[in-house]
């Protein structure tokens, strides 16, 4: 797994020259990489601070931590930690760093997850159903889905993955496995191609089995709760003026992302009724672009998973 090549490593991240941008990297600053994955953002936001910036890249993955140990070559301007990105505020406490100029969370999985991982976290090569961002996690998606009732299995399909057919396919897959255990990335992704109606599957413009996938992937790693926790905590981690960038890939992250947003630039609770505010809760800083930052066309050709990314940007009031 350490030997991966570079390309992999530094050349394939979403939004890069607009993640350096929109976080106002400058020498000397500090900032936060919540998800290393393949090190591309990191490698840039690197170079962007240089000489004597520091950057806190985190990931929950010990592969990830693995490589880029090798990658970076123990870059002193590097701080890498493994942990969930959720748990921010205590890293940064335990660090000694507690607010940072700016942070980063990229959502979205790494091409190292989805081609070298072995993890099964997509349907386009066969592999054991595992799907664990944290290999120490104790659930595995083999296990989620040889134990889960028909009802648990449609309510993850429908409320994750937004599936339309997700009693059918959740019925399928109990009926399946109680004829063999259903153990691989391939068992399931045929289970779910032969639920979805032919006229269906020529009209969708994703793989039958994506929704499926993701939704899987997001229960093992109860994706949303850490999202949540996240967002929760992270303004107090940023210094006045600071910059919070968040990419999603789905419209389930991006909801919470720009609903917490919303929410620090307009925190009154007051009636609307009221001709002044009395709660005395005020802005916590703005939203900079207001319907968030996508990726142009030329990026998307160059590269295809950064064509459902959207960027959000939050900046925190500077007194």
């Amino acid at each position: 797994m350490s030997n991966m090549s570079s390309d992999i490593y530094y050349h394939v991240s979403v939004l890069p020259d607009e993640v350096i941008q929109y976080l106002c990297c400058r020498p000397g600053k500090v900032f936060v990489d919540c998800t290393l994955g393949g090190g591309g953002h990191t490698h840039r936001i690197l170079n962007s601070i240089a000489p004597d910036g520091k950057l806190l890249s985190i990931d929950q993955d010990l592969s990830a931590i693995k490589n880029a140990q090798n990658s970076f070559n123990n870059n002193n301007n590097l701080i890498l930690i493994h942990d969930n990105f959720k748990n921010i505020k205590s890293i940064l406490q335990q660090t000694g760093l507690n607010t940072v100029d700016g942070i980063l969370a990229d959502l979205g999985l790494s091409l190292f997850h989805i081609r070298q991982s072995g993890r099964g976290f997509s349907f386009l090569t066969d592999e054991p159903l595992d799907m664990r961002m944290n290999t120490t996690d104790p659930i595995t998606a083999k296990q989620l889905i040889q134990s889960l009732s028909e009802k648990e299995l449609e309510t993850i399909f429908k409320r994750f993955g937004e599936e339309r057919f997700s009693k059918q396919i959740a019925k399928a897959i109990v009926c399946n496995r109680k004829k063999a255990p259903i153990e691989t990335t391939q068992q399931l992704t045929t289970i779910v191609e032969n639920v979805i109606p032919r006229r269906i599957k020529a009209t969708q413009k994703i793989h039958p089995a994506t929704r499926i996938f993701m939704a899987i992937r997001i229960a093992v790693n109860d994706e949303l709760k850490s999202i949540q926790f996240f967002l929760d905590n992270v303004l107090s981690c940023l210094n006045p003026g600071g910059r919070l960038c968040v990419i999603s890939f789905h419209s389930l992250e991006d909801r919470l992302i720009k609903q917490a947003m919303k929410k620090w630039e307009n925190p009154c609770t007051c009636p609307k009724d009221l001709p002044m505010c009395v709660c005395q809760k005020h802005p916590y800083g703005k939203i900079v672009v207001r319907k968030g930052i996508t990726p142009e066309p030329v990026e998307i050709q160059k590269n295809p998973m950064s064509r459902s990314a959207r960027m959000r940007v939050f900046e925190k009031k500077s007194s």
